[in-house]
């Protein structure tokens, strides 16, 4: 078991409040996110791969708020700019369907080609170097985590007792548990239904008291739990929860 992956684990399951992997997938982020705007975008492996993929539109955007380095992002956004042009260009314009005449029929190959362009443009905009090192370390994470439940008695109860775990990583939890032992796979599905489950409970409680207080009747009753239910919904749905504090729903 690889251990420099047991560090940040055990760091994100010490803090008490929301999904332990949410803050294994931010923190690695932010490594990558500073990694391609530091010294490695002078590298020359680096940028032959930066040049051929560029960024996904979300990392793109993440890449351009974090303003430490502009000349380094503008360095890369150059020579990717001319790369995707010498890809694409050439090809759209011998995709340019001939039109049909009195003497030349019509051909139907041209949607193949249109096709064609349309895949290479979706394959090159999505690809992103920064989300196949994050789908890596993730995958390794979940690896340790199903391990350390199975090998560690104070992670194990880190684990139960931890607040929830989103949604999206609930699925790559229950993954890596597929390929644990039955005996290991039920300890540690029980565990993660009741994290959930309880959960489940108490946003569906808590959303349906926000709804309520909506009612002149209610207007008098305290809000206890249920203010910010809301945005603990988002965040236990979706595996990016930081558009979701309770800030954001006031502006």
């Amino acid at each position: 078991m690889e251990k420099i992956y047991m560090i940040p684990v055990n760091d994100a399951y010490a803090e008490s409040c929301g999904c332990p992997i949410c803050r294994l997938h931010e923190k690695a982020e932010n490594n990558y996110l500073e990694y391609y705007l530091g010294p490695s975008l002078m590298e020359p492996d680096t940028r032959k791969i930066t040049n051929k993929t560029g960024f996904c539109p979300v990392h793109m955007g993440k890449l351009n708020k974090a303003v430490t380095n502009r000349l380094g992002l503008g360095l890369v956004m150059h020579t990717h700019l001319k790369d995707f042009n010498d890809d694409y260009t050439p090809k759209l314009k011998a995709s340019i369907p001939a039109k049909a005449g009195i003497l030349k029929g019509r051909n139907p190959d041209y949607k193949q080609k249109l096709n064609n362009m349309a895949d290479l443009i979706e394959r090159r905009v999505s690809s992103c170097p920064i989300c196949d090192n994050l789908n890596d370390a993730m995958g390794h994470y979940v690896e340790v985590i199903c391990w350390m439940f199975s090998h560690d008695s104070e992670f194990k109860e880190k684990f139960i007792e931890s607040e929830f775990h989103c949604m999206p990583h609930t699925a790559l939890l229950l993954r890596q548990a597929a390929k644990l032992s039955q005996n290991d796979a039920a300890d540690f599905v029980e565990a993660l239904y009741n994290n959930n489950s309880r959960t489940f409970d108490s946003l569906i409680a808590d959303v349906e008291y926000f709804t309520l207080k909506f009612d002149y009747r209610n207007t008098d009753k305290p809000w206890g739990t249920s203010k910010n239910s809301i945005q603990r919904s988002m965040r236990f749905l979706s595996s990016d929860g930081r558009d979701f504090d309770e800030q954001q729903s006031k502006k």
